[in-house]
């Protein structure tokens, strides 16, 4: 996958979020919370893919793909967060945390492939 591929790949994915937070109830205090994480984490996933395509260095491409990496697992964290406290359906969630599960595996691949590892 290309960068370019990639970009739209996690502004979806950031997009998809977004409208999954719109879901949970208002008077879902829990919910709430965790809906504003989700939004975070998930949208800082292109925002720092984004800025990792325009790293100046080697050292600092690593550094920045491993944040979108943390930001994409942590993700993955508050989608099964929501569907193990029965806040939305699993059924839901299933394939954006997949989606997240494979932006965590792509960064981590990436990473290791730029760090020589």
């Amino acid at each position: 996958m290309n960068p370019i591929e990639l970009k739209q790949r996690t502004k979806s994915f950031a997009l998809r979020i977004i409208k999954l937070s719109r879901t949970i109830p208002k008077s879902d205090n829990a919910g709430q919370i965790t809906a504003r994480q989700i939004i975070r984490s998930g949208t800082s996933v292109v925002a720092n893919y984004r800025a990792t395509c325009r790293a100046r260095s080697k050292a600092e491409f690593i550094a920045k793909i491993g944040t979108v990496e943390e930001e994409s697992d942590e993700t993955a964290l508050w989608l099964e967060l929501l569907g193990e406290a029965g806040i939305t359906a699993a059924r839901k969630l299933s394939a954006l945390l997949q989606e997240a599960n494979d932006l965590t595996a792509i960064m981590a691949a990436s990473r290791k492939t730029a760090s020589g590892a």
